[in-house]
């Protein structure tokens, strides 16, 4: 099926006159066009049924762009989903018309604030966003605000709490969000638990959270700061445990794990949770489960060198010690025993990680000021 004169001549002029990106609405048959001076807009005369039609523009579209007229190349999708597409090649995508070369261009990691800006009038998507926010280009940019202001309206939409946290992750980093609109954020997590450990991934040591530091602070504090003064990390992390941030990054920690709801939560939390007290396990990430952390972690404060000068001090508790590399050793294999074979959601999920979450948050509780 070929083109009608008028549409040909028209889309020819369109790309003529070199668009910064161009977008189809397949339901009403308009093709329309950025530039420096606006929108154009061409309203298609389909010579037949509409598909074969829309598929004719495309060809047109590519062969003008790419040199392909096949349309957008299979070859093209596999490369700019894997981000293999050149960083040159970005503003080619934005001119096919096609949805999936946006997104390849918004995952694309040489994606800048302008190209943003075109991608999103192109196609205006959550997903989108929360790709070009993973971009720090476009965090420091102009779109970087507009595309959280986004994010946040869409955030009641979003189903799936993993999407939830990632996005709440992504709006909460440094200058996106003012103040205000974190802290409705963080009262909107009361209802949407899941929202807490995007909190927990983005803002891990200044949590909108009031809570006072450890009482046990107090005592410790000089020896603790003296230590972490010469270098000593795990003196560094005890520090921060017991501080006021620490104390609200806890607090936020046993809130998560009162209601979660399905698996990904548990699991990214446990994964923050661990990141949070890496320094206590510098050798890097573990796969165990908890009984294995525990009776690794009481050999550790029995012999570990680094954890004897921190033993030394006047009214240190061990066991905020062992709770310290417990707690940097979480991850999947913790949980493994229940969700290797399961996969309940929910109340049953919940039940089934009482065996579980009852002894880990036992270990966390002797970092913790307020009572059980």
């Amino acid at each position: 099926m070929d083109l009608s004169p008028q549409d040909s001549l028209r889309l020819n002029v369109l790309l003529a006159n070199k668009p910064q990106a161009i977008r189809i609405n397949e339901s009403t048959m308009t093709v329309f066009g950025l530039s420096t001076k606006g929108e154009a807009q061409i309203e298609l005369s389909p010579t037949g049924r509409q598909e074969p039609y829309l598929k004719r523009v495309k060809e047109l579209l590519s062969g003008h762009v790419l040199g392909s007229p096949g349309g957008y190349p299979v070859y093209l999708q596999r490369w700019t989903r894997m981000g293999q597409m050149r960083d040159e090649s970005l503003e080619q995508l934005l001119l096919l018309g096609e949805p999936e070369a946006v997104v390849a261009a918004v995952s694309a990691q040489g994606l800048t604030d302008e190209l943003a800006r075109r991608a999103w009038w192109a196609m205006e998507d959550a997903t989108n966003a929360r790709h070009m926010l993973a971009k720090q280009a476009v965090v420091e940019g102009q779109m970087g605000p507009l595309l959280a202001d986004y994010l946040v309206e869409h955030l009641p939409f979003e189903a799936e709490p993993e999407q939830q946290i990632e996005t709440v992750r992504l709006v909460l980093q440094p200058g996106l969000l003012n103040d205000e609109q974190v802290r409705t954020l963080w009262r909107k997590a009361q209802r949407k638990p899941a929202y807490y450990v995007g909190f927990l991934a983005a803002r891990a040591d200044d949590l909108p959270e009031q809570t006072a530091a450890h009482a046990m602070l107090g005592g410790l504090s000089d020896g603790l700061t003296g230590l972490a003064t010469e270098g000593n990390t795990l003196a560094a992390l005890l520090l921060r445990s017991l501080s006021a941030q620490g104390q609200a990054f806890i607090e936020t920690v046993f809130r998560v794990f009162e209601k979660p709801n399905n698996q990904d939560v548990v699991n990214l939390t446990l994964d923050y949770t661990a990141s949070y007290f890496s320094a206590a396990r510098p050798q890097g990430l573990i796969d165990a489960t908890l009984d294995e952390l525990q009776s690794e972690a009481s050999e550790w404060v029995a012999s570990a060198a680094e954890v004897r000068p921190l033993a030394a001090l006047d009214g240190i508790d061990k066991a905020q010690l062992r709770a310290l590399r417990v707690m940097s050793g979480l991850s999947y294999g913790v949980v493994r025993p229940v969700f290797r074979d399961s996969t309940a959601i929910g109340s049953l999920m919940r039940r089934k990680l009482q065996p579980v979450l009852t002894p880990l948050l036992a270990e966390l509780s002797h970092l913790r000021a307020k009572s059980p």
